[in-house]
């Protein structure tokens, strides 16, 4: 019987095709299937675009590997976003090269280049990196291209979304003119192919059908829970779930630390991972999470980018995602390999109307369920105690322990007894209903029917709102999710009190209650001769809310108003933009103490 046939059509060796089936593949993904045959082909250059999790890896990792004498010169450059999909690249590359034996290296920023330095002056076949490092490699004339035969560019549309256009760009012009450039992307952006015309000759562009693979081996599930209550939610979850080993997605790193420590102190294994953390940092915590030390992964999407873990079998939101990419994205990590897996969304009774946005455009069917019980957490619990005992009785003892038994089984008339208090000893409190508080699943009883009046700086039906100049803008990297984030944190305010937040190429607006707005300007204001504040009035510093306006209004009010009780942080990833100087702080605080 012919081993692993498909692959074998597309014209990898024997050789590999052992790799493969050592590996465990069956049969070739669509992107596989339409890449691995044309870049055989001495000379084919390639665009192709594919969801995350499809099988890109392979599609250009197994031709390389086909094409590569070895030797010790550098003959693929392999560019990556971040670390982690680096490393998780050149690991990939490393398990399919079978008896090839090929020297790869994955070289990346956060790490010793002291130590990279000495790997490739040893000399090696690929190189898998970051651009920046990269650069710094070439500039230091430890890497060398003129011998080159392939140059891929990995997601090209994450990196060049986070800024690396010019790195690449500066990397592509120390390349050989006769090197085959392949490019691989979820996203088909301009800036992508504009790379394309620029360094590739006659490419030939593979789209796959864009299919939600995953979320069809993945069971989707949200429960609708007040914001303020949502840990307890989660701990509920878990607790009733069979199995549970996962990732939790924050929106940002202050919030991704406050959930791991909360549950770390509840008992749960679990581990932070967000963009403030050092490589080392980094590598021993996911390191943890894949040698199952840890069962929770808590991370912010940023530090999530380029992660393998295998075999999740739980994905949850603490909150709704903003973007339904996001949400597929997310809920790719599970359900993976034929395997099903469980994508838990926490919903607050505002978030439900992105929900449902997420559901149509996505195609999804996501259940609405009610939080478990505490009754029924401690029945699920229950039964894993008697699957977990049933399992440990199920083992041969030893002789020594038998003795043992027996001794400690003459002291007691009650074996059944005996049996219960080892137990209790085993298990603690697993099953006191006090590790639980009452939840009221997204309905608050007390203000259940009753209007809530409007709080300081929120705004009234039909009220008037000053409108704010921002001297910064897109150009300064900044978001409407970054401009709410400071002004919150900085200057002290709710998300609520926000609204029309309007970001533009070089400035920014922000519509807020007459209170609100003097707080704002006053905060930013600089003494006279010092130069012009960064917020102002806008021309028309005060406008009466049209119809569309109030429409949006609410729709802003509706994103932004949740509270966020496990801290408030600008997102992992974004700038912090404006912040007040050091000597502001200093002035600010001799003015409290007067």
């Amino acid at each position: 019987m012919e081993i692993l046939p498909e692959f074998k059509m597309l014209g990898l060796s024997d050789e590999t095709i052992g790799a493969l089936q050592e590996k465990g593949f069956t049969s070739p993904t669509e992107i596989q299937k339409l890449c691995i045959p044309l870049l055989l082909k001495e000379g084919t250059e390639v665009i192709g675009q594919a969801q995350t999790g499809t099988g890109k890896t392979a599609a250009f990792g197994l031709p390389i590997i086909e094409t590569l004498e070895g030797g010790g010169n550098l003959e693929a450059l392999i560019l990556c976003p971040t670390r982690e999909l680096a490393i998780q690249v050149s690991e990939e590359i490393r398990s399919l090269e079978g008896k090839k034996n090929l020297v790869i290296e994955a070289v990346y920023g956060g790490s010793s280049i002291e130590l990279q330095i000495k790997k490739l002056k040893k000399g090696v076949d690929v190189v898998v990196g970051t651009p920046g490092r990269i650069l710094d490699h070439i500039r230091r004339n430890t890497i060398r291209l003129s011998d080159l035969k392939f140059c891929v560019l990995d997601e090209a549309d994450e990196m060049l979304d986070m800024g690396f256009i010019e790195d690449i760009e500066a990397i592509l012009a120390q390349t050989p003119e006769n090197k085959r450039m392949l490019m691989f992307s979820a996203t088909m952006p301009k800036m992508v192919l504009s790379i394309a015309e620029k360094f590739m000759h006659d490419y030939q562009l593979i789209r796959t059908e864009k299919k939600d693979t995953s979320c069809r081996m993945t069971r989707q599930i949200a429960y609708i829970v007040k914001e303020s209550e949502k840990l307890e939610a989660l701990t509920r979850i878990i607790d009733s779930e069979a199995y549970f080993y996962g990732v939790i997605f924050c929106r940002t790193k202050i919030q991704c630390e406050e959930i791991a420590e909360r549950l770390i102190c509840r008992g749960y294994g679990a581990s932070a991972l967000h963009g403030d953390l050092s490589q080392r940092e980094r590598e021993a915590i996911l390191k943890g999470i894949k040698e199952h030390r840890s069962e929770i992964l808590v991370a912010t999407d940023v530090a999530s980018r380029g992660l393998d873990i295998q075999e999740l079998s739980h994905v949850v939101n603490f909150s709704v995602p903003d973007d339904p990419e996001i949400y597929i994205h997310r809920v790719g990590r599970t359900g993976r390999a034929g395997h099903e897996g469980i994508a838990i969304t926490l919903c607050g009774p505002r978030e439900v109307r992105k929900l449902a946005f997420i559901e149509r455009t996505t195609s999804s069917k996501i259940e609405r369920l009610e939080v478990p019980t505490i009754r029924q957490v401690l029945a699920a619990k229950k039964e894993k105690i008697v699957m977990d005992l049933k399992k440990k009785l199920s083992a041969e003892a030893q002789k020594e322990y038998l003795v043992i038994a027996m001794e400690a089984l003459e002291a007691t008339k009650d074996p059944l007894s005996a049996f219960a208090c080892l137990i209790q000893a085993l298990y603690g409190n697993q099953l006191d209903e006090k590790l639980y508080a009452e939840i009221s699943s997204g309905k608050d009883k007390k203000k259940e029917g009753k209007k809530e009046k409007p709080g300081y700086g929120e705004r009234k039906e039909d009220e008037e709102l000053t409108r704010i100049f921002i001297a910064r803008g897109k150009r300064d990297g900044v978001t409407k999710r970054s401009l709410a984030g400071i002004l919150c944190d900085q200057v002290g305010l709710r998300d609520a009190e926000l609204h029309n937040i309007e970001v533009l190429d070089d400035f920014s607006f922000v519509s807020a209650a007459e209170p609100v707005a003097k707080k704002i300007l006053k905060y930013f204001s600089v003494p006279k001769g010092k130069g012009k504040p960064i917020a102002t009035r806008a021309k028309e510093e005060r406008q009466t809310a049209d119809r569309k306006s109030r429409q949006s209004s609410r729709r802003g009010k509706k994103r932004l108003e949740e509270y966020q009780p496990y801290g408030r942080d600008i997102r992992d990833g974004e700038y912090e933009d404006f912040r007040m100087s050091v000597k502001k702080h200093k002035e600010k605080g001799r003015k409290k103490r007067k």
